[in-house]
């Protein structure tokens, strides 16, 4: 691969985007609001909204590591943080068609995210 730190660091833009745009889409959901306070149950939201700012942090810190943390620890970072990352997505989401749509591009991406830190070799770095 030519430049496996772009390629990188480009699908982690477009897992961000899809991750974005899954949450604006959902704030068209008459209800969804109610969903979220059903779902939070003793849980102030704030601090569920705290927890959900930070989980996403982490894939938009990654638009940036991947470019420019050495190939060791960026192949590893890449690696672990997309196998979290698909937890995150899989695990948190809802049942809305627009949600499994777009969480099922993510995972693609974080699958290819892997499989390419996988096969990422030293000369390449």
């Amino acid at each position: 691969m030519k430049d496996t730190k772009a390629v990188l660091s480009t699908l982690w833009i477009v897992v961000m985007i899809n991750m974005l745009k899954a949450d604006i889409l959902s704030l068209y959901i008459p209800g969804a609001a109610g969903e979220l306070a059903e779902f939070a149950g003793e849980t102030p939201i704030a601090q569920l909204m705290l927890g959900a700012a930070i989980i996403m942090e982490i894939p938009i810190a990654m638009i940036f590591l991947a470019r420019v943390l050495r190939y060791s620890v960026n192949r590893w970072t890449n690696i672990l943080v997309a196998v979290l990352t698909i937890v995150f997505v899989v695990g948190g989401g809802s049942t809305y068609p627009h949600y499994l749509f777009i969480a099922a591009i993510e995972v693609v991406c974080l699958l290819f995210i892997i499989w390419i830190s996988w096969r990422w070799s030293p000369t390449e770095a």
